[in-house]
């Protein structure tokens, strides 16, 4: 079932149960489904385990909870102007049931998934009428009566009272299907019996006596019905085709070109036909005459197109084959034959049966002929011969559709609007693919921008990530309260480099090669920071600061601190500076982190621990890597060789006992 059915219930259990009630029932049958959209399609099982769950939380019935969602349903559809087409069917409720089909059939070009249900007018009277029911699912019997009784009193102003008269197949609540004891398909059929006043109906639309003059007009004969609807059969009380237009007979022969021509007439219907709608009804008289406001699909069943079959049509291959018995219509026929058989050739293969090969799947697949025509209209009773007549048209909806019938716009109704609706959806078909041509240019668009986006928020988050730690920055973006982080121990690294500028230039030389050498030396820094161990922090002037142990804390912290230096070092000294140099402070414990500022807002770290590591930098000799006690002592247990330099006076710490940093545990 779509969405839409759905979207009913849930709104209007809400509103008269209330949202627990609905979350009562969703945690009932275990659905999942916060909300429903309209085209989406869901179990058909949902609807009666809903009414069943809702049955359980309010004491209702199951038919009662059934009831309410159909007439939910009514209510609910009007907010999509579907109540405009409801109210345009006719003036009185008949009117509507009558039309139900019609309305579903118009509903597939929205839905086309809509396993709608079949309904017919069967009965009317005074008091009311009487309705059929066919559908492939069960239970659904009191959903239709609520949407009866809604749909008599929102648009017509009814008060009815519907009931189930006959029921086979349907289980009331079941929703695994009926019990199937063959191996087909089993088909719920329901007949409803609906009360309401009639009255007017039947005396405006069924009881009316025709008009004087009327009476004293002459008989007029069936040649006159079949010349204004070509495509028009008439059945006897057998079922059995006595008289047809002479275009469904040149139709049939073409898509039967190996039957004897002379056979249409005389042979029971449903050998030569299949009834598409109303589904699975017993084609007999007394059948058809209670269902004559009711509209019939029929499809002429071929035999398809093979040599043999066009062999036995041009070589007249028929018994007692008389070639004067044969109308106009069937020799036209017999000559679109064989002009279709010699524009169409067939193979020594396909002529001995064989089905052609399928590139695409590589499953044989039958040749592909013309196309079954499919004939809908109505069938009326005439008095004067006891026949019933099938007045219709074909269905065809493009010109495409049209030459794969075998059929041209001549042959249609001259009457009507037959030939207008043909050519209307032709062009509504080239409307349609310059839309879609339009909507592709569109989509290759949308999906050039989407890349484009994509990409700039790749280099976004790779720019935002460059400034602030990834796991504070999503929690950011979420709008979560920006909290300082404290970490009880890390090891914060700060290194400079030295001469820089050269003396003999300007200033504006200077700093342009000053800036030159930075971002060189920066750089290969930046190449050597080894994401999570260590952390770049900022760039001050000539001081480059990392960390280790924050944001992602690291037991390591110290250990990783002096492997950057090392090869920092190690890097440099193989390379050509110049005069340039770098000394390295590094100092280990607890700080305090956090982001500051909202515009380039940047990761910051605060505690007595920085300031120590800008010391030790600070105090450090040229390619030297100057480590506090506590590092020192941290890193020399793991083995690290470390040097002691003695006591150094620290601006703001006094004399304070620091090592130089050597070589590493493997060196």
């Amino acid at each position: 079932m779509y969405g839409m059915l759905y979207e009913s219930v849930q709104h209007y259990v809400q509103e008269e149960y209330g949202v627990d009630i609905w979350r009562k029932v969703c945690h009932i049958i275990d659905c999942k489904h916060n909300s429903f959209k309209t085209h989406q399609i869901y179990p058909d099982k949902l609807m009666p385990d809903i009414a069943e769950a809702l049955s359980a939380c309010t004491g209702e019935s199951f038919d009662f909870c059934m009831n309410f969602f159909g007439r939910c349903f009514v209510r609910f559809f009007s907010n999509f102007g579907y109540d405009k087409m409801i109210r345009s069917t006719g003036r009185y409720f008949c009117d509507f049931l009558q039309s139900i089909d019609n309305i579903h059939l118009i509903m597939r070009f929205t839905y086309p998934k809509m396993k709608s249900p079949s309904m017919q007018l069967t009965n009317m009277d005074d008091n009311g009428a009487v309705i059929l029911y066919r559908s492939s699912r069960t239970g659904m019997s009191k959903y239709l009566i609520g949407q009866m009784t809604e749909v008599a009193r929102e648009f017509y102003g009814l008060e009815i009272k519907a009931y189930v008269i006959e029921s086979q197949n349907d289980i009331s609540g079941g929703t695994a299907g009926p019990i199937k004891l063959t191996e087909g398909p089993l088909t719920v059929i329901v007949k409803y019996r609906l009360d309401f006043d009639n009255r007017e109906y039947m005396a405006k639309r069924v009881n009316t006596e025709a008009h004087p003059s009327q009476l004293k007009m002459p008989t007029v004969k069936l040649d006159v019905f079949l010349d204004l609807f070509p495509f028009t059969f008439v059945l006897n009380h057998d079922m059995k085709i006595t008289h047809a237009g002479e275009k469904i007979v040149e139709t049939w022969i073409m898509h039967n070109p190996g039957a004897n021509p002379k056979s249409f007439i005389g042979t029971h219907v449903m050998d030569l036909f299949q009834c598409r709608r109303p589904k699975d009804t017993t084609i007999d008289w007394d059948t058809l005459i209670q269902m004559r406001a009711v509209l019939f699909e029929f499809e002429l069943i071929r035999t398809g197109h093979n040599r043999a079959a066009y062999d036995a049509v041009l070589n007249m291959d028929f018994e007692n084959y008389d070639e004067m018995d044969l109308n106009e219509a069937q020799t036209m026929a017999l000559a679109k034959a064989q002009e279709f058989s010699e524009s169409h050739p067939v193979d020594d293969d396909e002529a001995a049966g064989e089905d052609e090969i399928d590139p695409a799947t590589g499953e044989r697949r039958s040749s592909q002929g013309l196309r079954s025509i499919l004939l809908k209209g109505q069938m009326f009773y005439i008095k004067d011969v006891d026949s019933l007549i099938f007045l219709c048209s074909p269905l065809i909806e493009n010109l495409d559709e049209l030459h794969g019938i075998g059929l041209y716009l001549n042959d249609l109704n001259p009457h009507g609007l037959s030939r207008e609706l043909v050519m209307a959806g032709w062009q509504h078909c080239s409307k349609l693919e310059i839309m879609f041509e339009k909507e592709e240019q569109r989509s290759d668009e949308l999906e050039k921008s989407l890349e484009l986006a994509d990409s700039w928020k790749r280099q976004g988050d790779e720019l935002l990530y460059s400034m602030i730690p990834r796991p504070i920055a999503e929690r950011m973006r979420l709008s979560q309260e920006q909290v300082c982080q404290s970490f009880e121990e890390v090891s914060v690294i700060f290194l400079e480099v030295m001469n820089v500028y050269d003396e003999g230039l300007n200033s504006i030389q200077g700093a342009m090669q000053a800036v030159n050498t930075l971002n060189k030396v920066f750089s290969a820094l930046d190449e050597e920071i080894i994401s999570p161990f260590v952390y770049k922090v900022e760039t001050v002037g000539m001081v480059y600061m990392a960390v280790s142990g924050a944001p992602d804390v690291n037991p390591l912290h110290a250990e990783h601190a002096c492997d950057l230096a090392l090869r920092v070092m190690k890097k440099f000294k193989a390379h050509d500076l110049g005069d340039v140099a770098i000394r390295v402070g590094i100092n280990s414990g607890p700080v305090v982190a956090g982001v500051v500022g909202q515009k380039v807002p940047r990761y910051c770290l605060f505690g007595d621990t920085v300031n120590t590591a800008s010391r030790m930098e600070s105090s450090s000799d040229p390619w030297k890597i100057q480590l506090s006690k506590y590092t020192g002592d941290k890193v020399r247990q793991v083995g690290y060789k470390v040097e002691s330099r003695g006591t150094v006076k620290v601006k703001g710490k006094g004399d304070m006992e620091t090592y130089w940093l050597l070589e590493g545990p493997e060196g």
